[in-house]
């Protein structure tokens, strides 16, 4: 396997592991507390890395990791719980997946990627895809939560830019920036998740469980993941990872759950993982394309730094069917 194949390997785990959200929400926590599920992936998750790397920002970075965290986490969880709430699961999910799109103007402006007709159609073809797999008839669209679903995909799209654009501060792993930005995260949903859910609701040992799991691996492990495969993969391929997700939740919701699974949504699956693929083909067009200088260099070639590095939505938590 080549190392780019398994830098995509490994980032891919994250939106698949994103795709397991729905089932955990829905069969091991609490109802109805979107907000306080949130908060109790991003800032466990985030202090323990603190912890366990024991580094914190230093200068201009304070403000950078705060700015990360709010894009990447304290905007996209509320205002994708918003989404959720205000639409359909599958309308969600659809307009949750324009994020290539997002990804690849933004990429334009501040990466100097140009945008090619392969990346355009892959985007398209993946929104396309995922809408088949997610999308019922009849479906109804609120402005509010529609706006609220492109604000959420818009505010993660400009997140992977800018992680992109900033890398990292020379010294410092990825997995410390991790816990920077899931920190940051996590207090700007605290005060929101009081406000509007009022007290932490009484858990059992099966929401334990199912918090637990989303802290650790569906968010640090993931998280680390996405953040180490951005810096390596130009913008607009690891956010064609993205419809991994819906996928995964559509497997999962068919196996587990017993839910409908017919050739309509089959052939979304195979449309939307195409260009998922079809993503990943255009190496030397995207290092051609990305800046010369700085972070924004593709860095397959390069070693990692320090040996700080440990391997470790579109969320399913918006697929609400």
């Amino acid at each position: 396997m080549s190392r780019k194949a398994a830098v995509v390997a490994l980032t891919a785990l994250a939106p698949i592991s994103w795709g397991s959200t729905y089932f955990v929400t829905t069969e091991f926590l609490p109802p109805d507390r979107p907000l306080f599920t949130g908060l109790m992936r991003a800032l466990p998750a985030g202090l323990l890395l603190l912890a366990l790397t024991r580094t914190l920002p230093r200068g201009a970075w304070w403000g950078k990791s705060a700015a990360l965290g709010a894009l990447n986490i304290g905007a996209f969880f509320p205002l994708l719980f918003l989404a959720a709430y205000r639409l359909p699961g599958g309308v969600a999910a659809v307009v949750g997946s324009v994020g290539p799109l997002f990804v690849v103007g933004l990429a334009a402006l501040f990466l100097g990627e140009k945008p090619t007709v392969r990346s355009l159609l892959t985007a398209i073809a993946a929104a396309f895809g995922v809408s088949l797999v997610v999308l019922k008839a009849g479906a109804a669209f609120d402005t509010v939560g529609v706006l609220a679903g492109l604000l959420s995909s818009l505010s993660m799209s400009a997140g992977v830019v800018l992680t992109k654009r900033w890398g990292r501060p020379e010294g410092i792993g990825a997995l410390a920036m991790t816990g920077w930005q899931l920190t940051a995260g996590g207090l700007v949903i605290l005060p929101i998740a009081f406000l509007v859910e009022g007290a932490p609701p009484a858990l059992t040992g099966t929401n334990l469980v199912g918090y637990a799991y989303l802290a650790l691996g569906n968010t640090a492990i993931s998280y680390f993941l996405w953040f180490r495969g951005i810096e390596r993969l130009s913008a607009s391929s690891a956010t064609l990872l993205g419809p991994l997700s819906p996928i995964t939740a559509a497997i999962i919701g068919w196996a587990a759950l017993g839910q409908a699974l017919g050739a309509v949504q089959v052939l979304g699956m195979v449309i939307a993982f195409g260009a998922t693929l079809a993503g990943q083909l255009s190496p030397r067009t995207a290092k051609a394309a990305a800046p010369a200088t700085g972070a924004d260099n593709e860095t397959f070639s390069s070693t990692e730094k320090n040996g700080q590095e440990v391997s470790m939505d579109l969320e399913g938590a918006a697929l609400r069917r």
